[in-house]
């Protein structure tokens, strides 16, 4: 039997030794499926997009580029634009998963098309063979920015490495953060020459998207360039493996980088704003009209035929979907879970319409601070807001107002004692931030004339009035032990789906995400402009640059229903800070604000007073590395069949938020530096 093996074996090697090996596996796609064809080149960049660092729904920033839209939310990485129930409400000072791996996987996928598409050119006309090569250096130049935000100076693999190679070859140290972003702009350049004016596929990049992805960059390189001096001790240092400065700028170098940068930044912006292929949106946009310019802005989001995205991540049920609703939406709305993102006090102050104390924050009292006079009433908790920015309406829902066909009930308590009623707390401070309303002795003692509830349904504390039982908190709470009600008083109204047909569930929303629009390229525009002025330097294309900001900064405004600024922005750091606060304004809850406070250094306690673009006492809501949020809480009082507001720190799973210089940077993952010879952590970490 062992002879009729071997002889059925060495027939086999006769057999197999007679054949022609080369001939390529059927499962196996070559570079002349791929690169030869539109349809091969389709599929090349489905690949690279799909796995593209794009920040939209599907990005959480506690958790990183993971591609994972579970607990769905915008706006609560410390930013102060809106607060979390959930542990995933916290400083943005570094990712569960670091981009890291991903973008080398992905900087291959570019570096091959670069290399390998030429041996192909002639498969193509010459348009789209350009237009294909710079689709790879739009990639590579996307994911270079994403990582030296991250990181600074990284590894600047231009090239496929092949493998097996020799150990110099395969390693490739952290360039300096100059040289990295030196590299970004020399990708996004190539990218520009090469794309065409408008994209040949949905989905695709063109020279305008280019564009304006390169004046996003460079004006986070020439505010971390100019910016990382403000610090103290200056943020920089050198890498212990290589000597090179990973992080940051020589003193001698700083400031040429960034007034250079600032340049590229405005260059871009402005062809963008020059070639007249965007514009506001402004469809359903009337002048003197707060309802029909607070709808316009609603419907900006959900229409794809708007003529200011420039670039959006595309959705579409059943196939590509995301769960935004189905976490961020109203407690009434749950599906299954509630109340993800909820705006705070502290954002709605950035905006117009509502009357001050002498300190600039909003007044819930007739006294000249929260803790002084009484409370003021209304007949409805809306109409605390009637004057407020139509723009803050459509990216807020206020208590009393309407979403889906449905009111929107918001209700801390119900108070039924004496009226006019004083101030809950005589102490509104940061440290007293642990003291809740269940504390109070209104609550305590009895009789109590203080209502709350601990939860929805059944739990809820109850109150007759007028022949009927209200319950304390409403539908939508805030419950003061159930973090999934209305933890700030508000509710984030921005890319919730508006159709009261539309019924939320995980994995069931398709709205797309607007990662660049115009109103972004203005106000790079605007910001570039002031940061050239303030360095003196003279107008990169000829133009007015504080005329250029002001247009920007009025353009947008006007769109709002905001007010139009009296005069023009002026070169000084008072008309930096109305671009910047214009920006917090127009691009929150779109994953900008947290790049912001990161590129101007202002996160941590000493630059902490200019937090929000403007001057704001960090005292207030500070201790030294730790800060929180407010809310704004409506109570309803028997007394009088009115509304009341309570000003204060957010008090149902509390959140309190930590940053650190250190912060600015993000750690290299630790097993890429203990493997590797060349690859240097972080300097003091």
């Amino acid at each position: 039997m062992n002879k009729i093996y071997q002889l059925i074996l060495v027939l086999l090697l006769f057999i197999t030794s007679c054949a022609d090996l080369d001939i390529p596996p059927k499962n196996i796609i070559s570079d002349e499926d791929l690169l030869t064809s539109e349809s091969g080149m389709n599929i090349y960049l489905a690949r690279m997009y799909s796995n593209m660092p794009f920040e939209d729904f599907k990005y959480m920033a506690e958790w990183g580029v993971e591609f994972n839209a579970w607990l769905g939310a915008l706006g609560i990485e410390g930013t102060g634009e809106a607060l979390n129930r959930d542990g995933i409400s916290t400083a943005f000072r570094g990712e569960r998963t670091p981009y890291w791996g991903k973008a080398f996987t992905l900087l291959r996928d570019a570096n091959y098309l670069i290399e390998n598409l030429p041996l192909y050119e002639g498969s193509f006309p010459e348009n789209m063979y350009n237009h294909y090569l710079g689709e790879a250096y739009f990639v590579r130049a996307f994911v270079f920015n994403a990582m030296a935000r991250r990181f600074g100076g990284v590894p600047l693999v231009t090239k496929v490495i092949q493998y097996p190679a020799e150990q110099d070859a395969l390693e490739v140290p952290r360039a300096s953060e100059e040289e990295t972003w030196d590299q970004v702009l020399a990708d996004f350049d190539r990218a520009v020459e090469l794309l065409q004016p408008a994209s040949p596929k949905k989905g695709y990049a063109n020279k305008y998207v280019a564009l304006a992805f390169k004046s996003e960059a460079m004006l986070y390189a020439g505010s971390v360039a100019k910016y990382n001096e403000t610090v103290s001790g200056r943020l920089t240092g050198f890498g212990e493996k290589t000597g090179v400065r990973v992080i940051g700028f020589a003193e001698n170098a700083w400031e040429a980088a960034s007034r250079r940068y600032f340049k590229e930044a405005y260059l871009a912006a402005r062809e963008v704003i020059e070639s007249g292929n965007y514009a506001l949106y402004k469809k359903r946009w009337a002048a003197n009209n707060s309802e029909a310019q607070y709808q316009n802005m609603v419907d900006m989001f959900s229409d794809p035929e708007s003529p200011e995205n420039i670039y959006v991540k595309q959705y579409s049920y059943p196939t590509m979907t995301h769960g935004y609703d189905a976490y961020s939406a109203p407690f009434i709305f749950k599906a299954p879970l509630a109340s993800g993102t909820c705006p705070t006090l502290d954002f709605l102050e950035l905006f117009e319409g509502f009357d001050r104390y002498p300190d600039g924050t909003v007044k819930v009292t007739t006294g000249n601070s929260n803790t002084q006079g009484e409370y003021l009433m209304y007949d409805s908790p809306l109409d605390f807001f009637a004057e407020a920015e139509p723009r803050l309406r459509a990216y807020v829902i206020f208590p009393g107002d309407r979403f889906k066909g449905r009111d929107i009930e918001i209700r801390a308590g119900i108070y039924t004692g004496n009226e006019p009623v004083s101030p809950l707390f005589n102490d509104y401070s940061y440290q007293t931030a642990e003291t809740r309303y269940q504390h109070l002795d209104a609550y305590r003692t009895n009789p109590k004339t203080l209502y709350l509830s601990p939860r929805e349904g059944n739990s809820q504390e109850l109150v007759e009035y007028n022949g009927t039982q209200m319950t304390a908190a409403g539908a939508n709470g805030p419950f003061y032990d159930n973090g999934e009600g209305c933890l700030t008083g508000l509710y984030g109204r921005k890319w919730l789906n508006p159709d009261p047909s539309f019924e939320a569930g995980e994995g069931k929303s398709d709205q797309h995400f607007v990662l660049m629009r115009y109103a972004d390229v203005l106000l790079n525009a605007a910001e570039a402009a002031v940061e050239l002025a303030l360095f003196g330097e003279p107008s990169p294309d000829g133009a007015d640059l504080m005329q250029v900001a002001t247009d920007a900064v009025n353009d947008i405004r006007e769109r709002a229903g905001a007010t139009l600024l009296t005069g023009s922005v002026t070169p000084d750091v008072s008309g930096r800070n109305i671009v910047r606060k214009e920006r917090r304004k127009e691009l929150a809850l779109e994953h900008k604000t947290k790049w912001d406070l990161r590129r101007w250094r202002v996160q941590h306690y000493e630059n902490r007073d200019g937090f929000w673009g403007e001057v704001r006492n960090k005292d207030s809501f500070s201790s030294n590395t730790r800060y929180r949020f407010r809310g704004l809480y409506p109570f309803f009082s028997t007394g009088s069949g009115k509304y009341f507001f309570d000003a204060r720190f957010q008090w149902v799973s509390l959140k309190t938020f930590e940053y650190n210089i250190i912060d600015y940077y993000f750690g290299i993952p630790g097993g890429e530096v203990t493997k590797s010879p060349v690859i240097d952590q972080q300097p003091n970490r």
